[in-house]
């Protein structure tokens, strides 16, 4: 039996580990392998996911849908090895990720088409942000077209008027697609879980040479990431008010930030952002032994690799202000 394969596709910053942790913490009995591509050197998103008992996958530094799309093909093949283990496999991608290229993989690679079925591709899409991203580059425009699920987030941000306009500008993107307007991707689960929903059929007719032809992806050459690390732990008063001026002053070039933080206490601080707006909540406890330390990441266009390296080392307890 073939294993179903769901993809959780959307651009930087709109809820796609949030949407991966509720499928996870959620009282469903199902059991699943997980799949996480980030765009940055460090891995923060895998530390962001809350299930436990399930099994992550990393793949760091590229993009799923064209420097380490071998990477997926032979987690997939592994996986494929031990059927039975678990029920269905989660693969969240980068944020500038095509699904083209992802979905290709399923059906260019004998193996992979032998032991998985794309159940169906969800797109999460910012509501504030989507009709900005969608006039900037492809990829948000590409993560909208190949969904047959796209959930519209963060609607709570929008007034009534400004939602209307933006599912409107959805709809004329992908009218095919079913479209959930949620809050921190509060949907119900059997909405997104075993939708039996991908259609190849339709997406040929969008692009003929999905299959046939190579389906590699260029991003946008302006975009980078900048990975910051310190064993040191930090001051959080301080680096609250540096991430708080950073944003502030830079936060238009900044599409994503997000870091797992060693401040004191037991616990990490875990930051998340987008453009000017950022959160901080309490992660999961430091276990016994394990070396803590800071990492955070940053993706945007002309970023300062070298001040954004000097600000970090700033915020170190101790370091002069």
């Amino acid at each position: 039996m073939r294993i179903p394969v769901t993809i959780l596709t959307g651009y930087l910053g709109a809820g796609k580990t949030t949407l991966l942790n509720r499928i996870l913490t959620e009282n469903h009995g199902r059991r699943f392998a997980v799949v996480v591509n980030e765009f940055g050197e460090i891995g923060v998103d895998n530390e962001l996911v809350v299930g436990a008992d399930e099994e992550i996958f990393e793949m760091n530094n590229g993009c799923v849908c064209c420097t380490v799309r071998g990477d997926l093909m032979r987690i997939l093949g592994s996986l494929a090895k031990r059927r039975g283990a678990f029920d269905a496999i989660l693969v969240e991608t980068t944020g500038l990720a095509d699904p083209a290229p992802v979905i290709q993989t399923f059906y260019m690679d004998e193996d992979t088409f032998d032991a998985c079925t794309l159940d169906s591709v969800v797109t999460v899409a910012d509501a504030a942000n989507i009709e900005a991203q969608l006039a900037r580059g492809h990829e948000a425009v590409d993560q909208l077209v190949y969904a047959d699920l796209i959930i519209l987030n963060k609607a709570d941000l929008l007034t009534a008027a400004e939602l209307a306009r933006v599912q409107f500008r959805v709809n004329t993107v992908n009218p095919y697609a079913r479209l959930i307007v949620a809050e921190r991707c509060n949907v119900g689960l059997d909405a997104v879980l075993e939708r039996k929903s991908f259609d190849l059929t339709r997406l040929l007719a969008i692009e003929p040479e999905l299959l046939t032809g190579d389906a590699a992806h260029v991003h946008d050459d302006g975009i980078a990431d900048v990975s910051l690390a310190s064993g040191v732990p930090l001051d959080e008063d301080r680096f609250k008010a540096w991430l708080g001026e950073l944003l502030r002053t830079k936060g238009q070039d900044i599409l994503r930030s997000k870091g797992i933080l060693d401040v004191a206490g037991a616990r990490r601080l875990v930051f998340q952002g987008v453009h000017m707006f950022s959160e901080f909540s309490t992660g999961r406890p430091w276990n016994e032994g394990e070396k803590r330390a800071s990492k955070a990441v940053f993706i945007g266009r002309g970023l300062d690799r070298q001040a954004l390296t000097a600000g970090f080392a700033a915020c170190a307890k101790g370091a002069k202000a």
